[in-house]
C-alpha cells in the first residue's frame, strides 16, 4: 500500500519551499535515509531523505514547483508494509459503503527540524500514553536539544497508537517519533468504537459528579502551574484552579490524574517516589544514600550542559582571548532610570538597567563595526554584520542559554526592554524559540546579578567579543572639586579575539560605550 511522505518542518517559520531537483524517479527503489530531493527555502537549500525502504510510486510536484510544509511530497510503497490490492480493495469498499468518512489510515509523526544544526534530541517526558486521544496542537512530549527544551505538538486530532521511544532515549530528527490514527479519516484497529464512546461518557459523568468543594478551601501552592494544553482544558472543564493543584511530575508538572485526585479530595500528603517524582524527592533520596554510604554519584553530562562544554572548549582552544577591565560610573543613569521606571511600569514595560547597556553597546558598534563581526575557522575571512543581534546570557533551570535581541540598532530602549523581558522569561523556563538562539553577533553576561566584580568571560564563538557586567557598588570617589562622594560603580570585563581585535581598539570602543552610560543625555542625542 502506498504511503505518503509528509513534508516536515524544515526551518523556523518556513511554510513552503521550491522543489529544486528530484534525485529519484517514479518506480525507483530507495533505501532509508537516501536523499530524495533538494528543496530551497528562503533561508537555505535542504535535502529531504527517505524515512523507509521502498519504491517511489508518485512524485506530487514537478521541478520548480512550490511544495507546502505538512502536505504530501511524494508517495512510496514501503517495504514489508505492502498488501495485495485484491486483499485490500474489498474490505475498503465495504467499509466505504457503511461509512464514507472512515478509512484505516495510521500515520507516523516525523520529528521535524527543531533547531539549526540539531540532528537528535532526548525524550524528557511523554505527555500522552499509547491509546490516548489527542487533539491538534496538543503537546505530546517534551524533548531536550543541546540548545533548549522544546515541546512537540500533534499535527492532527486522533489516537496515539505507538510511542517509538522511551523517556530518556535519544530520538533522531526526520525519523518517526510516534504513530497515531487520524480522527475523521481513520479507525483504530481492533477497537470497538461503541465501547470507546461508552467509556468516554462514563468518565465525563464521573468527572461532573465528583465534588469540587475542596477547591474552594484550597491554598495556592504553585504560582506558575506547569501543565500541557490538554490538562489546562480539563481544568477549565472542571472549574479547577491549577495553582492549587499539586503536580506529581518533574518540576511540579500537573497531569490529568492530579486534577482528578484533587477534585476527589485524594491528594496524597507523602512524597511521590514513582518515576515521575519531583526534583525535591530525587534530591532527598540522593542525600539519604550519600549519608548512609558516603560513596559517590555519577551524573551524565548531556543536553545544554554538554553543548556548553563543547562550545567553551572549542572557543578557548581556537580563540586567543585577552581581557580588558574598566569601571563605569552609573550614578546619572540610575537616576534617569528611577525617574522613568514607574511611568513605564504603568504601560507594562519592565525598565531595568540592561536595556540601556544594550542600546549603548549598539550605538558604540556603529563607530567600531569590527566588534559586530565574525571570523571563519581558519581566520582568513572576517564577516561584518549590519544587524546588531546582541545576546544576553541567562542562567536558566536547564543550563546557560544566550538568546539574542535582533536588530538593536533600529530599536528604541523601550523596544529592547520588551524583547529582553520576553527572552529572559522564555530562557528561564528553558523554552526559547530556536530563532532567538541563532544569529547573535556579540554577547553580554550579567554575572554581577549573582555576585562578583571582575570576570574573564569566554567568547561565544564565532563572535569576536563578550562583556561581563560586575555587581553594582556604591564606592567613594573624588568629584571635580576634590571632595569624596558616593558613586554607583560597576566593573566591566571584556574578552576579545586577539586575532582580529587589538587592545587599543577594545579600549577606545569601551570608552565610547562608557561615555554613553555615564552621560545618558549623550546617548539620547546619538540615537537616530
Amino acid at each position: 500500500m502506498a504511503k505518503d511522505f509528509i513534508l516536515p518542518d524544515i526551518g523556523e517559520g518556513i511554510v513552503e519551499c521550491e522543489v529544486v531537483e528530484w534525485l529519484v524517479q517514479e518506480g525507483d527503489t530507495v533505501s532509508e535515509d537516501q536523499p530524495i530531493c533538494d528543496v530551497m527555502t528562503d533561508k537555505a537549500l535542504v535535502q529531504i531523505p527517505a524515512v523507509h525502504d521502498g519504491i517511489i510510486s508518485k512524485l506530487y510536484y514537478q521541478k520548480g514547483e512550490i511544495a507546502k510544509v505538512h502536505a504530501p511530497l511524494f508517495a512510496m510503497d514501503v517495504t514489508g508494509d505492502s498488501t495485495s490490492n485484491e486483499a485490500v480493495e474489498e474490505p475498503v469498499l465495504a467499509e466505504n459503503q457503511t461509512n464514507n468518512n472512515a478509512s484505516d489510515v495510521v500515520e507516523d509523526f516525523i520529528l521535524p527540524d527543531i533547531g539549526e544544526g540539531i540532528v537528535e534530541c532526548e525524550i524528557v517526558d511523554w505527555l500522552v500514553a499509547e491509546g490516548d486521544e489527542i487533539e491538534e496542537d496538543q503537546a505530546v512530549c517534551d524533548v531536550m536539544t543541546d540548545k533548549a527544551l522544546v515541546q512537540i505538538p500533534a499535527k492532527y486530532t486522533g489516537t496515539v497508537q505507538k510511542l517509538y521511544y522511551q523517556k530518556g532515549e535519544i530520538a533522531k530528527v526526520h525519523s518517526p517519533l510516534f504513530q497515531m490514527t487520524i480522527a475523521g479519516s481513520a479507525v483504530k484497529p481492533n477497537v470497538d468504537i461503541n465501547q470507546a464512546v461508552v467509556k468516554a461518557q462514563t468518565n465525563a459523568v464521573a468527572e461532573k459528579v465528583a465534588p469540587v468543594e475542596t477547591q474552594q478551601a484550597a491554598k495556592v501552592i504553585n504560582q506558575k502551574a506547569v501543565a500541557s494544553p490538554a490538562v489546562r482544558r480539563k481544568a477549565r472543564e472542571l472549574d479547577v484552579d491549577l495553582t492549587c493543584v499539586p503536580g506529581s511530575g518533574k518540576n511540579g508538572r500537573i497531569y490529568k490524574q492530579d486534577i482528578e485526585e484533587f477534585v476527589k479530595g485524594e491528594v496524597p500528603n507523602t512524597i511521590d517516589t514513582s518515576p515521575l517524582n519531583s526534583d525535591v524527592s530525587q534530591s532527598a533520596v540522593q542525600n539519604q544514600t550519600q549519608n548512609q554510604s558516603g560513596g559517590v554519584r555519577v551524573e551524565q553530562i548531556k543536553g545544554i550542559k554538554a553543548a556548553m562544554a563543547k562550545q567553551m572548549v572549542a572557543s578557548v582552544s581556537t580563540i586567543p582571548h585577552f581581557t580588558f577591565s574598566d569601571e563605569i560610573d552609573l550614578t546619572q543613569l540610575i537616576a534617569l532610570r528611577s525617574s522613568l521606571k514607574e511611568q513605564y511600569k504603568a504601560q507594562g514595560v519592565k525598565l531595568t538597567m540592561m536595556p540601556f547597556f544594550v542600546k549603548a553597546l549598539s550605538l558604540a558598534m556603529k563607530e567600531y563595526p569590527v566588534l559586530n563581526s565574525k571570523v571563519n575557522d581558519d581566520c582568513s575571512e572576517l564577516t561584518y554584520y549590519n544587524d546588531h543581534n546582541i545576546g544576553i546570557a541567562v542562567d536558566s533551570k536547564i543550563g546557560l542559554l544566550v538568546p539574542n535581541i535582533k536588530s538593536c540598532q533600529s530599536k528604541s530602549i523601550v523596544d529592547v526592554a520588551n524583547d529582553l523581558t520576553r527572552l529572559t522569561h522564555s530562557a528561564r523556563e528553558g523554552r526559547v524559540a530556536p530563532d532567538d538562539l541563532k544569529g547573535g553577533t556579540i554577547s553580554i553576561s550579567n554575572i554581577g546579578a549573582i555576585g562578583g566584580t571582575i570576570a574573564t568571560p569566554i567568547i561565544n564563538k564565532p563572535e569576536v567579543a563578550i562583556v561581563a557586567l560586575g555587581k553594582l557598588q556604591h564606592l567613594p570617589r573624588f568629584d571635580e572639586s576634590g571632595h569624596v562622594v558616593s558613586k554607583a560603580i560597576m566593573q566591566v570585563s571584556w574578552s576579545g579575539d586577539h586575532r582580529v581585535i587589538d587592545g587599543g581598539t577594545i579600549a577606545r570602543f569601551n570608552n565610547l560605550w562608557k561615555s554613553y552610560l555615564e552621560n545618558p543625555s549623550a546617548m539620547m542625542m546619538a540615537m537616530s
